[in-house]
């Protein structure tokens, strides 16, 4: 039900059909290196589990490039004694692999194979943890990997280069682009842009909190995309009416927007924000935006590069150019990286979702009892939460407030160096809608696809 990753109209990157399909076969190299590691696994169980590994606690999954929900919880070792032993297995979808943060967030080959070295896979009969380097899985993991950790370089419809590495969603992973891309890119260029996709709640939020930690980064400004078809779907207009003006819808919406800007401006970065045009806002709406920006001590610009290209661009970048030179930026993540696993999380939901509190549902706290006592908490969270809300809650829209955020699960990535957060009903195993995109792909007989979108 998501768009794609290449942009749209003459906004784009291209080869836009193989950037949404197969591409570099980056996503197929991390499917196969987590992959080998679960079978790794399995199979020293049925070699006679040397490590005393409970087949009860693997916390390693295997994974797949599909939303595919009835894989999310699954029966292995079925069949004969030589099928391997039964146990319970799940599967998620390649973009919250572990494996996938790695390869994010590595800065070189050796600092790839020492983090997927410290991957936990599980935890042995004593209860301790058991490590992919004790499986001797790193030298044939980094193998399967030795080309998707080098950046891929495409071009915009415009000729002007990008960068596209790595893909970790940021409703369900830490949505960043590899550090090796933004340092790469930084080599080159006087300006890198870098998305950090979904609401600013989710990439911002981990872009800043997270890559930018482990990767010394310090950016200088913020563009805050929006469009006025959002904020009226946040001010309550039903998605069939979003093309008619709403200006009282959008004063509603524009909560979403305000909230934010006020998230952004917690980091000690200034902020620009782009509304992305549409044929059918109106002159009312436009100059409602720009007057509430104004309000705000923020700069704003009608983007029109859907439309126009580069050209439609050209008063964001040179407002977002002045914000830069005037060198203003103090950014400091939002909370300490040595406090408390709760204060942590506690930090986010109240500092940029606007929670009143948290709530620990089930095994939640005798999980973070065990992380503390292993010291594997002084790490970065990671959030997963849904896009569609400040919530955890898809239905409350807006600027929610007297919300609670309910936290169900929680593991660490021990090798991309995070705590991950469930919060809600979010599942790291999507499924397909009634009516999949696949139900329009095609391809003809001269090998062009058709359909993508």
């Amino acid at each position: 039900m998501k768009g794609g990753a290449a942009g749209g109209g003459y906004a784009q990157v291209v080869p836009m059909d193989e950037i949404n399909l197969h591409f570099t076969g980056d996503f197929h190299a991390i499917t196969s290196a987590n992959n080998l590691l679960a079978a790794l696994i399995d199979n020293h169980i049925q070699q006679g589990n040397e490590l005393n590994i409970d087949t009860r606690n693997i916390t390693w999954k295997r994974c797949v490039d599909m939303n595919d929900r009835a894989l999310r919880n699954i029966v292995i070792g079925l069949g004969a004694k030589t099928d391997g032993f039964v146990r319970e297995d799940h599967f998620i979808i390649t973009v919250a692999s572990e494996i996938m943060a790695i390869l994010c967030l590595a800065t070189d080959m050796a600092d790839l194979k020492e983090r997927l070295g410290n991957i936990i896979i599980g935890y042995n009969i004593q209860g301790a943890p058991v490590y992919a380097k004790e499986l001797n899985a790193v030298g044939s993991m980094a193998a399967l990997l030795k080309d998707a950790i080098k950046p891929n370089l495409v071009q915009t419809l415009e000729h002007s280069p990008a960068f596209i590495h790595g893909g970790p969603f940021a409703n369900i992973a830490h949505g960043c682009n590899s550090v090796t891309a933004t340092k790469a890119a930084l080599k080159m260029a006087d300006y890198v842009i870098t998305e950090a996709g979904f609401g600013a709640d989710l990439g911002a939020e981990k872009f800043l909190d997270i890559k930018c930690r482990v990767a010394g980064l310090k950016p200088s400004a913020v563009v805050l995309v929006a469009t006025i078809r959002a904020l009226k779907y946040n001010g309550g207009v039903a998605k069939d009416n979003l093309n008619t003006p709403n200006l009282e819808a959008l004063k509603a919406g524009s909560a979403n927007l305000l909230k934010h800007i006020e998230n952004i401006k917690k980091y000690g970065l200034p902020v620009v924000v782009a509304i992305n045009a549409f044929v059918h806002d109106s002159k009312e709406e436009v100059e409602y935006l720009e007057n509430l920006c104004k309000e705000q001590g923020v700069e704003i610009s009608m983007s029109e590069v859907w439309a126009k290209g580069g050209e439609g661009a050209i008063d964001l970048a040179n407002k977002l150019i002045d914000i830069i030179d005037k060198d203003e930026a103090k950014f400091a993540p939002i909370y300490d990286v040595n406090s408390s696993i709760k204060e942590k999380i506690e930090t986010i939901a109240r500092e940029i979702y606007g929670a009143n509190a948290v709530n620990y549902i089930g095994t939640v706290n005798t999980k973070i009892k065990k992380l503390e006592e292993m010291g594997l908490d002084k790490m970065p969270i990671c959030m997963a939460k849904t896009q569609y809300s400040l919530s955890d809650d898809p239905k409350k829209l807006g600027a929610p407030k007297d919300i609670d955020i309910s936290i169900r699960d929680i593991y660490v990535n021990n090798g991309a160096g995070f705590i991950v957060a469930l919060t809600g009903d979010i599942m790291t195993m999507p499924g397909l809608p009634k009516k999949p995109a696949a139900f329009n792909i095609d391809v003809n007989d001269d090998g062009v696809i058709t359909g993508l979108f």
